[in-house]
């Protein structure tokens, strides 16, 4: 990481953890440089990384402005202000909402135009995600359900749906490392998909959608029972 974007990444976690509250100024380019022991230059380019996410902004003869989180327009950043103002679970929650609004209705489209080649590339997921089970390997589950999720997308024949989800990418990575690291959600998933996958083979649009919306009731069910319930429950317990 160049001195620049190291020194952004610095002073959006100073932001973050409420150091530079919104509205507030930050501090001149000659302060920053003193307080990180790097040049102005850095500062300068540091700055105008986060201008360029909108998570400041300059007001002619006032300084350097923090924006407010809803301004950001950076998906990295918001998520680290959310991961820090939302209990346990919470970003993970949220894309699930996400996931929902696009994913069921992507089921519903795959259905009429999927292929053959779609369908054997679903198939090939489901079992690469056995294998993965078999040998617990979570990366390699969660590769092949990603990929599973990747097809029906591009299944639905719509140009614009694969690209909706492209600035998810990291996050969808992190979270679905996070719940198929328990060994029980990993089979739960498992026979989620081989559901949505007959729905498709069969060509019903309404079961599709019916089988994807069960899959994220069932997401949704599993991070709550198996990561927010048990880290609130081992919070509990530490305070004692």
């Amino acid at each position: 990481m160049a001195l620049p974007e190291e020194l952004a990444d610095m002073l959006l976690g100073s932001i973050v953890d409420g150091q530079f509250p919104s509205e507030s100024v930050l501090p001149s380019e000659g302060e920053l440089a003193l307080k990180y022991g790097m040049s102005r230059l850095t500062v300068r380019e540091a700055v105008r990384i986060l201008r360029s996410q909108n998570i400041v902004s300059i007001r002619r003869g006032r300084g350097t402005f923090i924006n407010p989180p809803k301004a950001w327009t950076s998906l990295a950043a918001v998520v680290r202000i959310e991961e820090r103002r939302s209990s346990s679970g919470g970003v993970s929650g949220r894309l699930i909402e996400a996931r929902r609004m696009v994913e069921i209705g992507a089921a519903q489209l795959a259905a009429v135009n999927r292929s053959k080649e779609d369908l054997d590339a679903l198939a090939a997921s489901i079992e690469e995600m056995r294998m993965a089970n078999r040998l617990n390997r979570v990366e390699l589950f969660v590769e092949a359900d990603i990929a599973f999720h990747d097809v029906i997308m591009h299944a639905t024949a719509n140009m614009f749906i694969p690209f909706m989800f492209e600035p998810f990418g990291s996050l969808l990575i992190e979270a679905r490392t996070e719940t198929s690291a328990i060994p029980e959600i990993q089979v739960n998933a498992i026979a989620m998909h081989e559901a949505i996958l007959e729905a498709l083979t069969a060509g019903d649009p309404g079961r599709s959608r019916d089988a994807m919306e069960a899959h994220m009731d069932q997401t949704e069910n599993d991070l709550r029972r198996y990561v927010i319930d048990a880290n609130q429950t081992a919070a509990r317990k530490a305070s004692l």
